[in-house]
């Protein structure tokens, strides 16, 4: 049975939301949950640009990227990545919280994210 969770980000703070929507995500708030199978819940979240950091998180977090490369390694603090697109710590959040495995990705499909309100 499809379900859609609709979650207003505004003034949630980025970690308590991110488990929110992993737990929706995998289809553990239900009685038929199977770790092994996708679930079918989709999860919408609007005003992401309105998320709350806790502490000095914009200017201390900072996240890294290695290409694999000699002096490959990328980084960016998470003002500047909100500042690209308020929608990726989030979304970086919530792909760490699922399972490492091949499920992740059809899983994140389920996830749409709006900086804005929906009408």
């Amino acid at each position: 049975m499809t379900k859609e969770y609709i979650i207003d980000a505004s003034g949630k703070k980025l970690g308590k939301l991110a488990t929110e929507i992993a737990v929706y995500l995998r289809g553990k708030n239900s009685p038929d949950f199977k770790a092994y199978k996708i679930s079918d819940n989709k999860v919408v979240v609007f005003n992401t640009s309105k998320i709350v950091y806790s502490g000095n998180k914009l200017e201390a977090k900072i996240y890294y990227h290695f290409s694999g490369y000699p002096g490959g390694v990328k980084e960016i603090t998470l003002k500047k990545l909100v500042a690209e697109n308020p929608n990726l710590p989030l979304k970086k959040a919530v792909r760490d919280m699922l399972p490492k495995n091949t499920l992740r990705d059809k899983t994140m499909k389920n996830l749409k994210l709006y900086e804005k309100e929906i009408e």
